[in-house]
């Protein structure tokens, strides 16, 4: 089906649609942290980069990252059609991620950046030891 906009009047179109967040892994990390009795986080709190999940006492911000949008190494996959805008925004989408967890760190915070593939429960162990590392536990 041919699009109804001209690409400059699709361009203001999508423009104007804000993400957000990924519920479905945000969803997944809360269960599993609840299941292992990991406490202390909150969701979503006013802090620079809208980290995932912050625990505050400990000073760790923990960002969940879908595969397809921060081009995870290991599942990333670029689109067939419009080739170069989609390579342009993950390559902006990976720059926005190092600079707030460059950021993060400068202010003194603890960044994990946890996979959308490490959710898996065959995962399970590796992730809990990663994010048990971060918080000293």
């Amino acid at each position: 089906m041919a699009d109804i906009f001209t690409p400059a009047k699709r361009s203001e179109v999508m423009s104007r649609i804000r993400g957000r967040g990924n519920k479905a892994t945000e969803l997944a990390m809360a269960k599993l942290l609840r299941r292992h009795r990991i406490t202390g986080w909150r969701r979503h709190p006013v802090i620079f980069g809208r980290p995932d999940f912050v625990f505050r006492k400990q000073r760790v911000v923990l960002f969940v990252d879908g595969c397809f949008w921060h081009c995870c190494p290991k599942h990333a996959s670029l689109p067939v059609s419009h080739r170069k805008f989609w390579r342009d925004k993950f390559a902006a989408n990976v720059k926005r991620d190092r600079l707030v967890s460059r950021t993060l760190r400068s202010r003194g915070w603890g960044v994990l950046r946890v996979w959308e593939h490490e959710l898996a429960k065959k995962n399970e162990g590796r992730l809990l030891g990663r994010i048990r590392r971060a918080l000293g536990r």
